[in-house]
């Protein structure tokens, strides 16, 4: 049974950071991709699958970006604890969001994502004013 859990979530100034974590349980870790995505509010009634891709990184540690968070934002992981990150910086109020890792296999670079998804968090809510 594959676990993701979220934290790290929070509300912050424009201009302030924030670090989100998911950690993994049930799989493999480092043998999968893994990945942060994230919903506006309103967007809620959507399908998680359709929500905006943020940034995603290989089992090679190969790491691929939306626009939207290129310069500002850095998606890590550590195989040992078995926990993804998401370091944001520079935060803007259009960052304000539901932000998920999602778990699963194949780097799409020019989509920034997860070429398929296995697994959801439940999320974490970033508040940016």
């Amino acid at each position: 049974h594959v676990q993701l859990v979220e934290s790290g979530g929070g509300s912050v100034q424009a201009g302030g950071s924030l670090r989100l974590s998911c950690a993994v349980s049930g799989l493999t870790y480092s043998t999968f991709c893994m990945g942060w995505f994230r919903q506006a509010p309103g967007k809620e009634h959507e399908a998680l699958a359709a929500s905006e891709a943020i940034a995603a990184i290989g089992n090679d540690g190969r790491t691929t970006y939306a626009d939207s968070a290129k310069g500002r934002f850095t998606i890590s992981k550590d195989n040992a604890k078995n926990t993804l990150y998401l370091q944001m910086n520079s935060l803007k109020p259009e960052d304000t969001a539901m932000y998920y890792c999602a778990a699963g296999s194949g780097v799409d670079g020019a989509a920034a994502r997860c070429r398929a998804i296995y697994s959801w968090g439940d999320g974490t809510q970033v508040t940016v004013s």
